[in-house]
């Protein structure tokens, strides 16, 4: 997958692995920060039915789950380029289209939400069946079914190198070896760019027209006025999203202006236009909502709580008649 990019060895021993300590250090705090945060969330949704009978709060639901699965196969993908792991292609090919596949699902999911705000205000009594609660996995679905294309394709496009062997033949498990030819190249960033501008220009049109319904309503201006924030919020993620392809143009300029390793640059690229989007972008959603908020805010007081009274104590506790 894209986000994961080469580490050269070209420093010494020491400093090398100095270097992958303070890595690898950087890198699983924030993503054991983000996971508990997520089963908070998730806990949450699972304890409360109303959640799950709202299909915003599904999609959201559905997005923390994606984000999660492409944050811990790329973490891996991460791990195993710092440990310089070698395996054979067969192996590798899975976690790749895994990793490319829940990558593109997220500008998807954030469409998709964009397009169920503007439902929900514009056809409140006259849903259309797929945006119901009970209906709504036809929509997930079909946003798995799209985010494969990319890989599917760009795998197919793929050749490997003459003498290598895909079920023996051991290699560092990046894109690069999967991701050789002009072909692929242009395949994956003009289908990229088709991505993000479809999802750009959906994400602009429900804001656009959730805008000059605010203006034409004169009751029940405080929900759609949320629901014009929210959308904004998307668009706000998808550019986080977006960052993700700008490595090269920062590549360039860190090494023109820094004179920084390539290894490092490489890292920096990696941790904040990779792994802080998938980070921040469902932690500001999830957290600006007041009633999850308060619910998760309840959870983990609770639990707390729990931990700081012992069993024992609970069981001499006298019990109020």
């Amino acid at each position: 997958m894209q986000n994961l990019t080469n580490f050269p060895g070209n420093a010494t021993n020491s400093q090398k692995s100095l270097s992958v300590i303070i890595k690898v250090c950087v890198v699983i705090p924030f993503f054991c920060i983000f996971l508990y945060c997520i089963v908070v969330m998730l806990h949450t949704f699972a304890s409360h039915r109303h959640f799950l009978d709202n299909s915003r709060y599904i999609l959201f639901a559905y997005m923390l789950i994606n984000d999660t699965l492409q944050l811990l196969s790329s973490v891996l993908l991460f791990l195993f380029i710092m440990g310089n792991v070698k395996f054979a292609i067969v192996y590798c090919a899975p976690l790749l289209f895994f990793s490319t596949s829940t990558f593109q699902n997220t500008p998807l999911i954030l469409a998709a939400m964009s397009l169920e705000r503007y439902v929900a205000i514009f056809y409140p009594l006259q849903r259309p069946a797929a945006w119901r609660a009970d209906r709504i996995w036809v929509i997930i679905l079909s946003l798995w079914l799209v985010s494969c294309i990319l890989p599917i394709v760009d795998f197919s496009l793929g050749e490997t190198k003459p003498g290598m062997n895909v079920f023996s033949t051991p290699v560092l498990c990046k894109t690069v070896v999967l991701n050789s030819s002009p072909v692929q190249t242009l395949f994956k960033v003009s289908l990229n760019g088709l991505f993000f501008t479809v999802v750009a220009a959906i994400i602009m049109f429900t804001y656009m027209r959730i805008l000059l319904e605010t203006r034409k309503m004169r009751q029940d201006r405080a929900s759609v006025g949320k629901a014009m924030h929210t959308v904004l919020l998307h668009g706000f993620q998808l550019l986080l999203c977006m960052s993700a392809f700008t490595h090269p143009v920062t590549e360039s300029r860190i090494s023109m202006q820094a004179g920084w390793l390539q290894e490092h640059i490489s890292f920096f690229n990696y941790f904040c236009f990779i792994l802080l989007p998938r980070f921040l972008s469902p932690l500001i959603y999830g957290l600006r909502d007041e009633s999850l908020r308060g619910y998760m805010r309840g959870a983990v007081l609770c639990c707390s709580h729990r931990h700081r009274i012992s069993p024992r104590a609970l069981a001499t506790k006298p019990r109020v008649k």
